[in-house]
């Protein structure tokens, strides 16, 4: 069974939940004063499809019945018992429903509630996330958990959000109508009930082989103020027959492993996208918590056996695939790219168009040149005209060893927060 933290999003698939077939959500919770749970099914502007699209106790069925209340108990209880229970079929649903947002609200502060616990079956328990009263505070209404549609994958997300003004502030916020005189319908604000959970107890509980690492990264990010920043991790692997002392010892999979503690702590999925590049590129698949292991030596056989074409440089060809692969995928978050290379660069134009035309999506470039030399129009990027802004960085390592680990996320990090900055500024991304 998957638990879900604060702030954690996944496809349900790496839950092994099928998206065809309906699932359950049993809302289990232990409480001295009355709550509700409702589900609101939204539209992909994040509103209420209509007013009949809101499933709750008064309304247990959304007009096409893929959405059912099937259970529910309203009163307090001493002791755990199952308030509520959904069935959702979510690959029935009209293709304009793009997400369920589960909310749970009160007449009274939420912080009074012992636990709550939800639960999501699928013939067995696939899912638990747990929330505690000190998780709640003075809200009156939480956004619990959203299913949502994303390049026609369904996720979840544990979203844990709490919402200033109780249920008719949030059906107000969702677009639905609330009655005239309501003392609820007021202007919402809303509050993160928590953070997401520390890099380091996420390493511990999944990887504690990097946990030592996270804990260096984590100065990082909070030097920075990027613990809370969501954004895709990409890593792009220089297969050249140059690189062949790296891989052998070691070299680019002690990037991998240090890569991805930064992947973890952005990305929703927990993990990193990775390419490599000859005459030709290969996408490897995603780097996660579960497969980071041996991943250099193992993945499509390991790299002595990447289809690469010739092991000659062709750095565009694979820039313009990751750029190609995130336009696909919606570009709704930031994406960091490491970009690994021993240098040898060729095909000057054809990296600067890439880079030119990069500069108007939501992508930085970090370049790392490693133990080599002739890193050509990599350098010059930095100061290169023409773009809408200034989307890459680049500094070079003559040994992995040489630098601290300190020092290397220094290094990754340093230009990343101004370039956030100054895209939020001219609305790249979502402020």
């Amino acid at each position: 069974m998957n638990h879900l933290t604060v702030g954690q999003r996944a496809p349900l698939s790496n839950l092994a939940i099928d998206d065809s077939a309906p699932i359950t959500l049993k809302f289990t919770r232990q409480s001295p004063i009355e709550m509700d749970i409702s589900c609101f099914a939204l539209d992909a502007a994040g509103k209420l499809v209509n007013d009949d699209y809101m499933v709750f106790y008064n309304q247990p069925a959304s007009p096409c019945g893929q959405i059912k209340l099937t259970h529910y108990e309203s009163q307090p209880t001493a002791n755990k018992g199952i308030q509520a229970e959904f069935e959702v079929n979510l690959s029935k649903l009209a293709t304009n429903i793009d997400s369920l947002f589960f909310v749970l609200s009160a007449d009274t502060p939420l912080n009074q509630i012992q636990s709550l616990e939800i639960g999501i079956w699928q013939q067995s328990q696939k899912v638990q996330v747990e929330y505690q009263a000190a998780g709640f505070a003075q809200q009156q209404a939480s956004m619990l958990m959203q299913l949502y549609r994303k390049s026609d994958v369904w996720r979840v997300s544990n979203v844990a959000q709490g919402f200033n003004g109780g249920l008719a502030a949030i059906v107000q916020h969702f677009g639905g109508e609330v009655e005239d005189g309501s003392s609820q319908a007021v202007e919402a604000t809303t509050t993160p009930v928590q953070t997401k959970p520390s890099l380091e107890k996420v390493m511990l509980e999944k990887a504690p082989k990097l946990v030592n690492l996270a804990k260096k990264a984590t100065i990082s990010l909070e030097k920075r103020q990027l613990q809370q920043l969501t954004a895709k991790v990409a890593l792009v692997l220089d297969a050249t027959g140059s690189m062949n002392r790296q891989y052998k010892q070691g070299r680019v999979q002690e990037v991998v492993n240090r890569l991805l503690p930064l992947a973890v702590s952005f990305d929703d999925d927990q993990a990193l996208d990775c390419w490599t590049f000859g005459e030709h590129c290969s996408y490897l698949g995603e780097v996660g918590l579960n497969n980071y292991t041996d991943f250099i030596d193992t993945v499509q056989g390991g790299w002595r056996k990447w289809e690469l074409g010739a092991r000659t440089n062709n750095e565009a060809g694979v820039m313009k695939a990751v750029t190609d692969f995130y336009k696909k995928d919606g570009l709704d978050v930031p994406v960091y790219v490491l970009f690994i290379s021993d240098g040898g660069v060729r095909d000057t134009r054809g990296i600067t168009d890439i880079m030119i035309r990069a500069a108007k999506l939501p992508i930085f470039w970090q370049f790392v040149g490693l133990g080599g030399r002739s890193y050509g129009i990599l350098k010059k990027l930095d100061d290169m005209t023409g773009r809408l802004l200034d989307n890459c960085s680049f500094f070079e390592l003559d040994d992995l060893d040489d630098v601290s680990e300190e020092a290397l996320y220094e290094n990754m990090l340093e230009e990343f927060p101004s370039w956030l900055k100054e895209a939020r500024e001219i609305g790249l991304i979502a402020k």
